[in-house]
């Protein structure tokens, strides 16, 4: 099992910091370069820059009150969920489908459900 993921491209696990500006303010960002590669293949999708995409992220986390104190784990956690949607089957890998268009309410719930019979899987 560990092969599979010490013979991974060690460039994945490398990090890279890139500045952007979220409602007028300069700031940095560092993640992995996986987690950058996932990021523009999500922005892909709705004809978004990476920039315009975490900027939108994080004025709508904030309309939604959400405790963004660590952002960067937001956004690995955002990547994440992604790939996990699409291992489950509730999201299309489909470039060509804006993520914009897709009926949110409907994969919250289902994931909801997915998660809830992982867990009961694993007694917790």
């Amino acid at each position: 099992m560990c092969q599979l993921f010490i013979n991974a491209d060690s460039h994945l696990w490398s990090s890279r910091t890139k500045s952007l500006r979220i409602d007028g303010v300069v700031t940095s960002i560092r993640l992995e370069e996986f987690f950058w590669e996932i990021l523009e293949e999500v922005v892909h999708r709705d004809s978004m820059t990476v920039g315009q995409m975490i900027s939108k992220l994080y004025l709508e986390s904030l309309d939604a009150e959400h405790d963004i104190g660590n952002f960067t784990s937001f956004l690995r956690v955002c990547c994440s969920r992604y790939l996990s949607l699409i291992a489950d089957g509730q999201l299309e890998r489909d470039e060509n489908t804006p993520l914009g268009t897709v009926d949110a309410g409907s994969i919250l719930e289902k994931e909801k459900y997915t998660r809830g019979v992982r867990r009961s899987r694993i007694g917790q």
